[in-house]
């Protein structure tokens, strides 16, 4: 066995405790049998008692007794361990009749005459158990007469001796066929571990699509497996999602970092103008203006996709933060001939700042996809659970197979059109991770008119 086993120190353990239980009980029964036998043969004792003091009660006198011994012999018959001393109780160590053979060291004296029956357990040589009855009977002429019953009960002290002895001999091989039995019970009961095992030792970054065995497992590893299992269920999306954000990033950033690198060997290929010169640098500059808003982006991202972010938390009124969010659009709106209005009005407890971000974003958006002339509703509503924002605006729509990867990072419905326009595809991810940040859920619907809808929806708590 492994040191560190689990099924060995489980097997240990509960072997110690079987072989405490074991030797609980066997104390128990021990003390139990020697109990019983003492009861048996002062029961027995007590019977015979009886039977020798009613014969001698029926007696006329010391010579009545001796003349009838035979029936107190036939008494004793049968009782090869019992041993009679009858005597006066004036003169004990003068027996009137003695019956078997008789028991080493007993001296009559040691039990005092009573008409009520004494028991008494004693040592004899070599250290035999005896048990010892005394009771003084009346005869009929008024004399008394005291009855001694001794029994050897040397046979009950080798039962209980040899008890002892088999139970010392064998308990080394009890004891090893204790935990030999524990252990492998653990070791079966433990088994599915090593499925876990050899599904732990085949995960990797490259492949997380295995899962643990469920059927057929104890509730207590049921359970374990399902939490691992839906562990690796996030693993494998967080990974996948990770691979696709670097994937994707890496094509974001390979278009700016390839023009620059084009127009750069391109002006640096033969001597040009002042004025060639400058047009490079700001062509590069709006290249490298891209990246910044990229980068940018990107470290917002990390920052609201930290729930243990320390991010301050205040009561937020919707409509003024909509009504800022308009002014700084207001220039953006005129130049494409669109109107923007706000209704309704509502409160949520949220960060200020990242609200606004998100509402600028969902803003941004709208104008951009709005057709001249239209206008672009800023709306609020609220009950006593949800205040939901939502910015819409008119336009040929969004097909349904685009809707649900609209949040996710550098997806765009039209690549070429959004990134001819400035987009960096992270304005609608960076909502998702601001409102998931407050614990709500930002969604979009399409109208059958074409009429395009993004919400937020903040939860609110309710005191109970």
């Amino acid at each position: 066995m492994k040191r560190n086993s689990l099924a060995a120190q489980l097997g240990l353990r509960i072997g110690l405790m079987s072989v405490a239980l074991v030797a609980a009980f066997s104390a128990f029964g021990y003390f139990m049998l020697s109990q019983g036998l003492d009861r048996i043969a002062k029961s027995a004792l007590e019977s015979k008692m009886t039977s020798f003091s009613h014969h001698i009660a029926a007696s006329t006198s010391f010579e009545d007794v001796k003349s009838k011994s035979h029936i107190l012999v036939d008494l004793a018959m049968g009782h090869t361990n019992l041993y009679v001393y009858i005597a006066s109780p004036s003169l004990p160590a003068s027996p009137l009749l003695t019956i078997g053979a008789q028991a080493d060291r007993f001296q009559p004296s040691a039990f005092p005459s009573s008409n009520e029956l004494i028991l008494k357990d004693w040592q004899s040589e070599p250290t035999s158990l005896m048990l010892t009855g005394a009771q003084t009977t009346q005869l009929k002429d008024g004399t008394s007469l005291t009855v001694y019953l001794t029994v050897d009960r040397s046979s009950d002290q080798e039962l209980l001796s040899s008890l002892l002895k088999w139970g010392f001999a064998s308990s080394p091989l009890i004891l090893l066929i204790i935990f030999i039995v524990s252990w492998i019970t653990v070791r079966q009961g433990l088994r599915p571990l090593t499925s876990f095992l050899r599904v732990a030792a085949s995960i990797s970054t490259d492949n997380l699509e295995h899962r643990l065995p469920t059927t057929g497992l104890p509730s207590e590893l049921r359970q374990l497996a399902d939490g691992i299992n839906f562990m690796l269920h996030r693993l494998d999306n967080g990974v996948q999602q990770l691979s696709q954000f670097s994937d994707d990033l890496a094509h974001e950033l390979r278009s700016p970092i390839a023009n620059l690198m084009g127009k750069a060997q391109v002006a640096l290929s033969r001597g040009r103008t002042s004025e060639e010169y400058r047009e490079v640098l700001e062509s590069c500059t709006e290249e490298l203006d891209r990246v910044t808003r990229i980068v940018s982006d990107m470290l917002f991202l990390a920052q609201v996709s930290h729930p243990a972010a320390l991010v301050h938390f205040e009561p937020v009124c919707l409509q003024d933060e909509l009504e800022r969010v308009k002014d700084l659009f207001l220039l953006t709106a005129e130049e494409k001939d669109v109107e923007i209005s706000v209704t309704g009005r509502g409160t949520v407890r949220g960060n200020r700042l990242m609200i606004q971000r998100a509402i600028s974003n969902l803003l941004s958006n709208a104008i951009r996809y709005c057709p001249s002339g239209s206008t672009v509703g800023m709306h609020i509503e609220q009950n006593s659970s949800v205040a939901r924002l939502s910015v819409g605006n008119p336009g040929s729509g969004i097909a349904p197979e685009h809707l649900s990867h609209l949040f996710e990072r550098f997806y765009r419905v039209d690549k070429s059109r959004a990134r001819s326009e400035g987009g960096t595809g992270l304005g609608l991810a960076i909502v998702r991770s601001i409102m998931s940040l407050h614990q709500g859920t930002a969604g979009v619907s399409v109208d059958p008119d074409g009429r395009t809808c993004f919400y937020l929806d903040f939860q609110l708590k309710t005191n109970d």
